[in-house]
C-alpha cells in the first residue's frame, strides 16, 4: 500500500471502549463525583492533564484487583464495531497502535480482544506493592501530561509514513500538532472543541464509520 497514512491510532476510552477507565475506577472507590469533574475538565481542555493525572490517582489508589476489573468493563464496554474496524485496517495493511492517558494493565486485555499487537499500545504504567496496593504510576510517562500524545505520534511518525489520530478529547487533537490527520469520534461523548477543530467528525456511535474518512 502507499506509505502515506500507514499509521492509524486509536485512543481508548470513549472510543474503543465506552467507559472512561478512570471515572470507572472512581465510582468503584466512591470518589466519583470528584474524579469525573476533573476528568471533563481536561478532556474539555480548561486544565492541563498534569494537573489532575497525579490527583486522581492519589484520590482513588487502584490497586492491583482494582485494575483487572477494570480490564474486565473495558472488554464488557467494547463499542460496536471496534472489532471488525481494527480487522479492516489490519487487513489493508495499516499498522494500528493504541495511544491512552489510560492505565497499561488494564488496557492490555483489550488488545488482545481487538488483536493488536501489546507493542502497539502507548499508555501509562502503575506500580504496586508486593501486596498487591497502589504504590504510584509512572511519572515520566509523556501520556501523563499535556501535549503527550504528539509526542508519541511524532516518534510513530518518524519511523516512516504518515498517521491518523481518531479519539473523543482534546487531549487527542493534540495529534494534529505531529502533523497527524485526526478524526474526531463522538458516538460514546461528543465534545463541541473536538468537534470544531477535527479534520473529520463522526457521530455515529458504530464505529466502523470511521472508515469512510481515513484517507487512503
Amino acid at each position: 500500500m502507499p506509505q502515506s497514512h500507514n499509521l492509524v491510532c486509536f485512543d481508548c476510552d470513549s472510543t474503543l471502549s465506552a467507559i472512561e477507565g478512570i471515572d470507572e475506577l472512581a465510582r468503584r472507590c466512591r470518589v466519583g463525583e470528584q474524579v469525573a469533574e476533573l476528568t471533563n475538565i481536561a478532556m474539555d481542555g480548561e486544565l492541563a492533564l498534569e494537573a489532575v493525572y497525579a490527583r486522581r490517582l492519589e484520590l482513588i489508589q487502584p490497586d492491583l484487583a482494582a485494575i483487572q476489573w477494570l480490564a474486565r468493563r473495558y472488554i464488557e464496554e467494547l463499542v460496536e464495531g471496534a472489532v471488525e474496524v481494527v480487522k479492516a485496517l489490519q487487513g489493508s495493511g495499516r499498522q494500528v497502535h493504541v495511544i491512552s492517558g489510560g492505565i497499561r494493565q488494564a488496557i492490555l486485555p483489550l488488545l488482545a480482544r481487538l488483536d493488536i499487537d501489546e507493542d502497539h499500545l502507548h499508555a501509562v504504567e502503575v506500580y504496586f506493592h508486593v501486596d498487591g496496593s497502589y504504590r504510584g504510576f509512572d511519572i515520566d510517562s509523556p501520556l501523563a501530561r499535556s501535549g503527550g500524545k504528539a509526542e508519541i505520534c511524532r516518534r510513530l511518525i518518524e519511523d516512516g509514513g504518515s498517521l491518523v489520530m481518531i479519539g473523543d478529547g482534546q487531549t487527542d487533537l493534540e495529534a494534529k500538532q505531529a502533523g497527524a490527520y485526526f478524526i474526531g469520534f463522538g458516538g460514546v461523548v461528543e465534545r463541541a472543541a473536538v468537534r470544531r477543530q477535527a479534520d473529520r467528525f463522526v457521530a455515529d456511535s458504530n464505529l466502523l464509520a470511521v472508515l469512510d474518512y481515513i484517507p487512503a
